[in-house]
């Protein structure tokens, strides 16, 4: 048998309908003699084991049929079929919403004050946070009637990206109020589709002035049937993005053209390749790479010397380079060697 948890054992408060005659005969109501609704609801603040005592029309002449009229306060402290208070609910969906917070995460932010599992708020947002923000902006529709005599509405459109062969979820908001006029999956992204999908906003008789949107050519084509009279136009970041693309990919490729010609062209400037070189810089350690010694048919340095007014040819020069690179580099390489341990001269090394 399943124990009862502990918050299931308070005291329940049975509430009556607040109604005194029946709302469509208008003749008085009788109070049943049992309770409906019994239930236990966790709210942010308490725990309560709640109820009510329905009434019901005593007249047989009623034009309506038999209905029992509930309690308007049961009502107001949770949805029903759901034992999670209203201000459970909107605590989760304004974490969501408001702060993007993971389902992990809110679950961890209400748990001292709620005994609730990462499942039920999951399925609190989607199943009742959701619906009840959908109810509360369909009761703005008498104010957005009042905008749109006056000024106009301005309406934006966008779409997410599908994924795969998937529907495309599409939201029509008005860009004023930031209220969502139209929401839903569409399996086309034709003229068709777009037409059937915003009709219904023209058949309430809205004055829309303004259309905000990517440049899909089905859904501009489409926006000019449904509302002829509305200017419109293209979102500014889109568009830049978009513009900006090919830009970057040309700018890419341009650096990679350069890089390969100054590579190309400057090669031999940047690596000069010589014979001796081997790639391999470190002679010093343990295990020190041999000096190599000059040949002795080498032409000496007084020989290859460039007679005054006569410029120096490459050979020379490069010779000389390597002369001045290899003497320095022997320098910096034997600096902490003991004199009397080695002793550099041109470019060889003498160990003693």
């Amino acid at each position: 048998m399943r124990t009862p948890k502990e918050f299931d054992r308070t005291s329940p408060t049975i509430y009556g309908c607040e109604l005194e005659v029946c709302p469509r005969c208008h003749q008085p109501l009788s109070e049943a003699h049992y309770v409906n609704g019994r239930k236990t609801v966790q709210t942010m603040t308490q725990v309560l084991t709640i109820g009510y005592r329905p009434k019901v029309c005593v007249n047989a002449a009623c034009p309506g049929p038999s209905v029992t009229w509930p309690s308007a306060t049961w009502q107001r402290i949770a949805p029903k079929g759901c034992t999670y208070g209203y201000d459970v609910i909107a605590r989760i969906g304004w974490e969501r919403q408001k702060g993007r917070e993971r389902f992990e995460a809110i679950q961890a932010h209400v748990k001292p004050w709620v005994d609730i599992s990462e499942s039920h708020v999951r399925n609190l947002y989607h199943l009742q946070y959701l619906p009840l923000v959908a109810c509360h902006e369909r009761q703005h529709l008498a104010e957005l009637k009042q905008i749109s005599q006056l000024t106009g509405l301005s309406l934006g459109f966008d779409g997410l990206m599908p994924i795969g062969g998937e529907p495309q979820l599409w939201v029509v908001r008005e860009l004023q109020t930031g209220w969502t006029l139209r929401s839903g999956w569409l399996n086309r992204q034709d003229e068709d589709a777009f037409v059937e999908f915003l009709q219904p906003i023209a058949d309430l008789g809205l004055r829309v002035t303004a259309l905000m949107s990517d440049k899909q050519a089905a859904l501009v084509s489409a926006a000019a049937i449904v509302f002829p009279r509305a200017w419109h136009g293209f979102c500014q970041v889109h568009y830049f993005k978009n513009a900006a693309e090919p830009v970057a990919d040309a700018d890419e490729a341009m650096k990679k053209t350069l890089r390969q010609a100054v590579r190309s062209d400057l090669s031999a400037v940047l690596r000069p390749k010589s014979p001796e070189n081997t790639g391999v810089l470190t002679v010093t350690g343990l295990l020190p790479s041999p000096v190599a010694v000059p040949n002795a048919a080498s032409p000496t340095p007084e020989e290859t010397a460039t007679p005054p007014g006569e410029f120096q040819s490459s050979t020379s020069t490069n010779a000389e380079r390597e002369g001045i690179i290899q003497d320095v580099w022997f320098s910096g390489n034997c600096r902490d060697t003991p004199p009397h341990l080695a002793v550099i001269s041109g470019k060889q090394a003498i160990a003693f």
